[in-house]
């Protein structure tokens, strides 16, 4: 494919759209509601479409203040919210509707662009409902632009936090950060240092019930690396990486071979499955984990997050 024009490859599928260029392909499904394929340089980064999350396992601390019991519609929110519409934008004209067939029959193989955006708006399934948007916005450069938006409601309860997750084929090998020095929360930040950093694998914290662990705060850029694919005929096994740098802020990050779902049904570490995937949660908010006692205190009022406040923030994925 020739792409010396130096513009994005648009593919008008029946219920997808592509988007190419030197490097890379992604596309996104308009069934499946978002993003169902990223691969860079032959390497899929992409087993679950993208979907956004509230849910952060609960700990010891947020059984002891039953803000698990209070918040537990959340849970299913993270699981079983659904796409309630998908605009599509390629350069500066929106499609009224979507560009699915036979509407898509008007469009050749050859159909270029200097920037395409999808937004697609959620409906969560709690009482009462609330929406979030995923916008999509990609550059000739394989740049992804991600952006969300959490619409407020004061009559829904306190969120365990607000983000988006990723889960990848396979396990990563390690990932490199800029942030803050181990494992922080929002107040569990005293005394980290600001720096460059490597992880080897995705560390899980051995606790005896498993629990909410491995949350990276203030994060300006993020690398992360596998050797590994599903794909039997590729046998390189160099490594290969996926960089998240920040949008118009710092982000929050965890990295675990686990989404929040398994570790929350474990109650002992030897029920967690084996590691087979890489759970990437990008957050723009995160509740605090308290520790000021595990028979009832909550948490401080500021490390709480209002379901009654509009939550944005974005980042910048790159091959």
């Amino acid at each position: 494919m020739d792409y010396t024009n130096n513009k994005l490859h648009v593919i008008y599928g029946d219920g997808t759209l592509g988007v190419g260029g030197n490097g890379f392909h992604y596309i996104f499904s308009y069934e499946r509601g978002g993003l169902e394929s990223l691969v860079a340089h032959d390497k899929e980064w992409i087993y679950r479409t993208p979907t956004p999350t509230f849910w952060r396992a609960t700990t010891d601390n947020d059984h002891g203040s039953g803000f698990s019991v209070k918040s537990a519609q959340w849970y299913a929110a993270d699981m079983f919210s659904t796409v309630e519409s998908i605009s599509v934008t390629v350069d500066e004209k929106t499609f009224e509707e979507l560009p699915v067939a036979p509407f898509n029959n008007q469009f050749s193989d050859k159909e270029f662009a200097e920037k395409v955006s999808l937004i697609y708006t959620y409906l969560t399934n709690t009482v009462p409902h609330t929406t979030v948007t995923i916008a999509y916005t990609v550059t000739p450069d394989g740049q992804i632009n991600i952006k969300s938006h959490f619409n407020g409601n004061k009559d829904l309860p306190d969120l365990p936090a607000f983000g988006i997750r990723f889960i990848m084929p396979t396990t990563a090998t390690g990932f490199d950060y800029t942030g803050l020095s181990g494992e922080t929360y929002p107040d569990r930040m005293a005394g980290a240092e600001k720096s460059e950093f490597h992880v080897d694998g995705m560390p899980v914290t051995p606790y005896l019930v498993p629990q909410e662990c491995g949350m990276h705060m203030e994060t300006s850029a993020l690398k992360i690396t596998r050797t590994t694919t599903q794909n039997n005929a590729d046998n390189n096994p160099q490594p290969f990486s996926l960089k998240i740098d920040k949008g118009e802020k710092n982000f929050n990050f965890s990295l675990l071979p686990y989404t929040a779902e398994e570790l929350e049904n474990a109650t002992h570490i030897e029920e967690l499955p084996l590691a087979r995937r890489t759970v990437l949660g990008v957050y723009g908010a995160v509740r605090g984990v308290g520790g000021i006692d595990s028979w009832g205190t909550d948490v401080e009022n500021k490390y709480h997050i209002s379901a009654g406040d509009d939550i944005d923030f974005d980042f910048n994925m790159r091959i």
